[in-house]
């Protein structure tokens, strides 16, 4: 597979060393993991964002990422509960924070970017930032609905995310597709506001783009990640615009094969390079153990 990889860290409510312990192995994975499986594993130093990280360890991770070579991720501006505190304590704007803390760059990219106003639109596009955008999590928490349209014309890269399972449940892309259409559109009181294509790109060139991996686009030099959608099916029936149906009718389950670097990973439905029972069976017995501990 190809992916940007990292462990997320958060520091609120935990005791200093435990929270120093959380952001250091943020920044061990990242420089552990870079470049492994040939290349296609790149990484990133990941608090979890900048209202659950403390600002020390922050500054300090920012810094030790930048030595190491490896963009910040993180989650911004989600919702107005995360940019009140910071504009009440600091007088000034969640985007202008994270520039201070020298987290705003040109390979770094932000989840959600939901309440944003214009200064941080502006600021994300000098700096060249992406905005990984979560429609279906940001309706299922009522976070809002985020200005992608302007963050477009703006110049900002805007990518598709998911968020976690937990604000999310099927992680399907094809769903936040047709999301993010449906959403930009009542963002914007616009009809024509982002349309299919726009969301096409956003999850394939914009999103490969924002993460700093190759691919996203078919063409001569470019790497050979692709997925097979399979038009011939009741819900696909007719097809008068590829592109549009992509956007709008289109599911994970229409995907019949996919490549990664010019291997083949999956053929009619089948995954040729993992047991995919065997998986499942491990991921459901992990979620029972953490219910289990939890209760």
């Amino acid at each position: 597979m190809r992916a940007r990889l990292g462990h997320g860290a958060v520091t609120v409510g935990k005791a200093e060393a435990d929270a120093r312990a959380d952001v250091e192995e943020s920044l061990a994975v990242a420089r552990e993991l870079d470049g492994s499986a040939d290349g296609r594993i790149r990484t990133a130093f990941m608090p979890h964002s900048l209202t659950t990280v403390d600002e020390e360890l922050l500054r300090e991770g920012v810094t030790e990422a930048r030595e190491a070579g490896v963009p910040v991720h993180l989650h911004a501006n989600e919702t107005t509960d995360e940019v009140d505190p910071i504009v009440d304590e600091r007088g000034e704007r969640p985007i202008a924070y994270a520039d201070d803390l020298g987290a705003l760059g040109p390979d770094d990219f932000f989840a959600h970017g939901v309440h944003l106003d214009e200064s941080e639109i502006d600021r994300l596009a000098r700096a060249g930032t992406a905005i990984a955008h979560c429609p279906a999590s940001n309706m299922k928490l009522a976070s809002g609905m985020a200005p992608v349209q302007r963050l477009r014309e703006a110049g900002v890269t805007v990518a598709l995310g998911t968020d976690g399972a937990a604000s999310n449940n099927d992680l399907d892309v094809f769903d936040e597709m047709r999301d993010a259409a449906m959403l930009g559109k009542l963002a914007d009181d616009d009809a024509a506001a982002v349309p299919a294509a726009a969301v096409v790109e956003m999850a394939t060139a914009e999103g490969t783009d924002a993460l700093g991996l190759p691919g996203g686009r078919i063409e001569a030099g470019a790497a050979a990640d692709l997925a097979v959608v399979d038009l011939d099916a009741p819900h696909l029936t007719p097809v008068h615009d590829p592109v549009s149906h992509l956007a709008y009718a289109a599911r994970g389950s229409d995907v019949r094969h996919t490549v990664c670097d010019g291997r083949v990973l999956m053929r009619d439905r089948e995954v040729l390079t993992l047991d995919a029972d065997a998986v499942q069976e491990r991921a459901a017995a992990a979620a029972a153990d953490l219910v289990d501990r939890v209760e």
